[in-house]
């Protein structure tokens, strides 16, 4: 998988993914002021609760506008084998089955998931639980997800 093409890949997910909302929040904005949602009492909700839709909305667009601009400006970084796993890596795990899965750790955005081109990839930030057990492992080294073991067996 090519790092530099998931890279454009994941800002473009973001990018649709703020324009949805963005036309998402704009309608529901529209709706929390149109004339026939204005309250008659004190049980007409309707507008209220456009409104907060909105709000929420607006929130959500802002946050992706953020991830949206962090992953425009990232740097991608080679695996260091003395560092460990950082941020713009993209690991392979296996757990004892032989199933794998890429996960790829960012800034942000967790739990997009993109087409690397031979599979699925998931963001996961550091924050995450697994994310902070990925920080600093190496290849062959063994995180934890929930019960199941899973083995790093390739970083990029």
């Amino acid at each position: 998988m090519d790092k530099a093409t998931l890279l454009a890949r994941i800002v473009a997910a973001l990018e649709t993914d703020m324009d949805v909302l963005r036309r998402a929040a704009q309608t529901a904005y529209e709706a929390a002021l149109a004339e026939e949602n204005i309250a008659e009492n004190k049980y007409d909700t309707l507008g209220l609760e456009a409104s907060y839709l909105a709000t929420g909305q607006a929130r959500r667009t802002a946050e992706i506008r953020q991830a949206l601009v962090i992953y425009q400006q990232l740097l991608l970084r080679d695996y260091d084998p003395v560092r460990g796993i950082q941020i713009s890596n993209l690991v392979t795990l296996e757990d004892e089955t032989g199933a794998r899965r890429h996960l790829f750790l960012g800034p942000e955005a967790a739990g997009l998931k993109v087409d690397g081109g031979d599979g699925w990839v998931t963001v996961i930030t550091p924050r995450s639980p697994l994310g902070q057990q990925l920080m600093g492992k190496k290849v062959d080294d063994e995180v934890s997800l929930g019960t199941q073991a899973l083995f790093v067996i390739e970083v990029v």
